[in-house]
C-alpha cells in the first residue's frame, strides 16, 4: 500500500527490534504475528508455531500478541515461555516447528524485538521471509490506520481460528546440550559465570547445575547476577561491551577461577576470560571448537567443513587446514553463516562477535554449547586456560572498531587509495577487504559500513603488534576525516 508505514527501522535484515511503546507495541506485535503466518509459516505448510520470550518485563505480552496474529491466521501456537533464544532454537529442532523468539537480546532495557525461524531452527532473513514479513505487516497498519483502528479489522480471521497450547522444554533442552558434550569425566573446574540479570540465569543452572535433575558435574559455579531482571540493574547484558566484563574479570582473579563466562541478554552468545581476567578473542573460541569438532568427525572417518566470518582471525583457516579441515570464508550475518552452514553440512561456524553454529544443534548458534567445549578442551588439559589458546591467538588484532560517517562511500575510498599497492589484494565480500599477507608485513583490514546506521566498522590484524596499531590508527584517520 503506497501510505504504508516505513518499518525498516524495526524489522531488519535479520532480525527485529525496536523500543516498547514507540516503535513496537502489542498492535505492532499482532500484525507481525500475522505477517509471519502469511509470509513463512502457511506458505510452507506448517499448522504451528513454537514461541518463547527472554526476562525483558515486556515479553509476555509481545508474545501473546504474537501469538493472536497467527492464531488470527488460523496457525496453532505452542507457547514454551522463558527461555533462552538457543532454547526457542532447540524447541524448533526437536519439534520441527516454526519459531518466534520475543527478544532485543543484548538492548538496553526499554528495548524488544523478535528472532525468527523456519522448522528444524532455519534462519529467517531479509532474503528468506522477513523482507515479506515486513510488507505485509507494513500493510496491515496502513489498513488499521485509514479504518476503524482497531487492528482485529485490519487482520482477516481464517475459517478456523488456531489453538495455543503449552509445553515445558528447559530440562529436554539441558539434556539435549549435555548429550553432546560430556563434561562428566573433565577435572574439577572453578567457573565464574556474570548472566547480566539475563536469560543464562535460568540456563545455567539447568544445564550445568542441578536445577534441571542431571547428574552433577565436577564444576564449581559462582554466580554474578542470575536473578532475571529485564531493567539490567547490575550493568547490560552485552559482554562486547568491555565495561560489561569488568565484575566478571575481577570475580575470577578474587576467586582463582580458572576461567570467567559471560553471556548476551538472550544467552545465544558466549564471552569468556581465561583464569588472569584477560578477555578470550572470540576467533580463539573458533579455532579451538572448530578442531574439536573436526577431530570428532575424523574420528568417525568423514571429512570436516568449518565456516567462519571475514572478520576471523586468520589464524583461524591457517589452523583448520593444517589440521586437514575444509576452511570457508563468510559473509558476517547469522542467517547467511547458518544458510551456508547447512548448504555444506559444515560441522561447526564462528563469528567474531561470539556466535558459534553447530551442525547437531539444527546449524543454530548456541553460547552454551560454545562455554561447554571451552569447559571440555580445559578440563581434558593439564595447563591454564591462557596456556591452551596461546596458539590459537598468534596475531595482533584491533578488534572491531566503529566510526560514524557521512560519506561511507568516500572514506572508504580513501582509505582503498591510501593502502593501495602491487602486494595487496582487495575483495568486496562484505563491504571491503585490503589484504597484505603473502609478504611483509602481513596485514589486513576490513571496512564494512552498517545496514542501519551511519557507521564504517573497521578490523584490522597483522602478524606484528606494531604494524596492526600503526595501520589501524592511519586508518581511523582517513575515515573520520572531516
Amino acid at each position: 500500500m503506497s501510505d504504508a508505514p516505513d518499518l525498516s527501522g524495526l524489522i531488519k535484515a535479520y532480525d527485529i527490534r525496536g523500543i516498547v511503546g514507540e516503535s513496537l507495541n502489542d498492535d505492532v506485535a499482532r500484525a507481525i504475528g500475522a505477517a509471519f503466518a502469511d509470509a513463512v509459516v502457511l506458505p510452507d505448510g506448517d499448522t504451528h508455531v513454537v514461541i518463547g520470550h527472554d526476562m525483558r518485563d515486556s515479553g509476555p505480552s509481545l508474545m501473546e500478541a504474537v501469538g493472536w496474529g497467527l492464531r488470527r491466521r488460523g496457525v496453532n501456537v505452542v507457547e514454551i515461555g522463558l527461555c533462552s533464544t538457543d532454547g526457542l532454537y532447540h524447541a524448533s529442532g526437536i519439534l520441527e516447528l516454526p519459531g518466534v523468539m520475543i527478544t532485543a537480546s543484548h538492548n538496553p532495557a526499554g528495548y524488544n524485538g523478535m528472532k525468527m525461524c523456519r522448522p528444524l531452527a532455519r534462519a529467517v532473513g531479509e532474503t528468506t521471509g522477513l523482507g515479506r514479513v515486513r510488507e505485509l505487516t507494513a500493510d496491515t497498519l496502513a489498513r488499521q490506520a485509514s479504518g476503524t483502528g482497531d487492528i482485529a479489522d485490519a487482520i482477516a480471521a481464517a475459517d478456523v481460528p488456531g489453538e495455543v497450547s503449552e509445553r515445558e522444554t528447559l530440562a529436554e533442552y539441558a539434556a539435549f546440550l549435555r548429550d553432546l558434550v560430556d563434561l562428566s569425566d573433565v577435572r574439577p573446574l572453578t567457573v565464574v559465570v556474570d548472566a547480566g540479570n539475563a536469560m543464562a540465569g535460568l540456563t545455567v543452572p539447568a544445564v550445568l547445575g542441578g536445577e534441571a535433575g542431571l547428574d552433577p558435574l565436577p564444576l564449581t559455579i559462582i554466580p554474578l547476577y542470575f536473578e532475571l531482571d529485564g531493567t539490567f540493574p547490575n550493568h547490560e547484558a552485552n559482554p562486547l561491551d568491555p565495561a560489561n566484563l569488568v565484575d566478571l574479570q575481577r570475580a575470577v582473579r578474587e576467586h582463582g577461577a580458572d576461567l570467567g563466562l559471560a553471556f548476551d541478554g538472550d544467552a545465544d552468545r558466549c564471552f569468556a576470560v581465561d583464569e588472569r581476567g584477560e578477555v578470550v578473542p572470540a576467533s580463539a573460541i573458533t579455532a579451538l571448537v572448530g578442531l574439536r569438532e573436526a577431530a570428532r568427525e575424523a574420528a568417525a572417518g568423514r571429512s570436516a567443513t568449518v565456516i567462519h566470518n571475514l572478520i576471523s582471525s586468520r589464524a583461524v583457516p591457517e589452523q583448520l587446514a593444517a589440521a586437514g579441515v575444509t576452511p570457508v570464508r563468510s559473509r558476517v550475518g547469522h542467517s547467511i553463516i547458518k544458510a551456508q552452514m547447512a548448504e555444506l553440512d559444515a560441522i561447526f561456524g564462528g563469528e567474531h562477535s561470539a556466535h558459534f553454529y553447530f551442525r547437531d544443534f539444527f546449524f543454530a548458534d548456541s553460547g552454551m554449547l560454545a562455554a561447554m567445549h571451552l569447559m571440555a578442551a580445559l578440563g581434558g588439559h593439564d595447563g591454564t586456560l591462557s596456556d591452551l589458546l596461546e596458539r590459537h591467538s598468534p596475531y595482533a588484532a584491533s578488534g572491531e572498531i566503529n566510526s560514524t560517517v557521512i560519506d561511507a562511500a568516500a572514506a572508504r575510498e580513501r582509505v582503498r587509495a591510501a593502502f593501495a599497492g602491487p602486494d595487496v589484494t582487495e575483495d568486496n565480500l562484505d563491504g571491503m577487504t585490503l589484504e597484505h599477507w603473502a609478504t611483509e608485513p602481513r596485514w589486513w583490514l576490513n571496512v564494512r559500513a552498517s545496514n542501519t546506521e551511519p557507521l564504517l566498522r573497521l578490523n584490522v590484524e597483522a602478524a606484528d603488534p606494531a604494524v596492526m596499531a600503526d595501520i589501524r590508527d592511519r586508518a581511523l584517520e582517513l575515515i573520520r576525516e572531516a
